[in-house]
């Protein structure tokens, strides 16, 4: 039975096959088959896979979840206490900088009115530059008359002139020359009186400048006593609240107290401005119409939606508002 089943194995190497015969001559006789040897059989037995005996792994697995939950909650904490740092960190420096951008837009706008006063003020000295080429001209026409008047007198001379001819070129020359002294000593006085106004202006640069800032009622009234300008104190106890010093209004718009900031409407010369985000002790320059030099603005006092401080003006701007000397008389 087992040469009858036909096997793959055999199929491969041909050994299912049968046999072949080859064809004799008719007159020799077939011999007789001889018996093959029986081909060898393979038998595979396959084991039943046995069960693989259960450990205590599966009990230790939802505690290796809950640390990698508490790991996970862990670092999640860390990261947000590290973020909120960083914000806190950028916010502080944000404020910096923004409070920097402020005192930098206030120098560029002090440097704008500075140098609009120094242009001024080289316009006069453009007058005096040309009043002193004035005055050497004049010098060098004096000069050019005083000796062509000797050549005269020297020619009359040589020509033997009598004494009313010598006399008569004396007198015309004395009264030229004299013409000349006239005028040249008006031009020195054009020259002393340009020079003193330059004097004065350049002394006006320098008190800007210097840009002396009062923190107190006290000592608001010291830097009036020593300053050539007046100076008017001013309260806005809250918001849109306003108060009018001589023809200038100035309206409370907001404040941030955390920031040390504040933000004000100025009105004036039939125009209305805002000024926002101003610090605290911040000279705030403005020009109003008529005014000799710049007004000045100053917020000492800072709190929760109310501001005060003064306002610094010329000598004079405002003659029939109460400055803060007359505040206090005789302080």
């Amino acid at each position: 039975m087992a040469d009858k089943d036909p096997s793959p194995g055999h199929s491969m190497f041909g050994l299912n096959d049968a046999p072949t015969r080859r064809v004799t001559a008719p007159e020799e006789a077939p011999a007789p088959p001889q018996p093959q040897p029986a081909a060898p059989q393979y038998v595979v037995v396959q084991q039943t896979p046995q069960a693989v005996p259960a450990t205590g792994g599966g009990k230790a697995l939802p505690w290796l979840v809950a640390a990698l939950a508490v790991l996970a909650i862990a670092n999640l904490v860390l990261v947000l206490m590290a973020r909120s740092q960083f914000n806190d960190y950028a916010t502080k420096q944000a404020d910096a900088m923004n409070l920097l951008t402020r005192r930098m837009d206030s120098s560029d706008e002090r440097y704008a009115q500075l140098r609009g006063q120094f242009q001024v003020t080289s316009e006069k000295l453009g007058v005096t530059q040309q009043d002193l080429a004035r005055a050497h001209a004049l010098a060098a026409e004096v000069q050019k008359q005083q000796q062509a008047a000797v050549a005269e007198l020297n020619q009359a001379i040589a020509q033997k002139a009598s004494n009313d001819e010598v006399n008569k070129l004396q007198a015309d020359s004395n009264a030229k020359i004299g013409g000349l002294s006239t005028d040249l000593a008006g031009t020195k006085q054009d020259l002393a009186n340009t020079k003193s106004e330059f004097t004065n202006a350049l002394s006006g640069t320098k008190g800007e400048l210097k840009g002396d800032i009062a923190r107190t009622h006290d000592e608001l009234v010291a830097l009036a006593h020593k300053g050539d300008r007046d100076y008017f104190e001013f309260n806005l106890p809250r918001r849109k609240a306003q108060q009018k010093i001589g023809t200038v209004i100035v309206e409370l718009e907001r404040t941030d107290p955390k920031k040390n900031v504040f933000s004000v409407f100025l009105s004036f010369d039939d125009k209305r401005t805002e000024r926002s985000n101003r610090a605290m002790n911040e000279p705030l320059w403005f020009y109003v119409q008529g005014a000799s030099s710049a007004l000045e603005l100053v917020v000492n006092k800072l709190g929760k939606d109310s501001v005060s401080g003064y306002l610094s003006t010329p000598k004079g701007f405002f003659p029939s508002t109460t400055n803060v000397l007359g505040q206090r008389p005789g302080a």
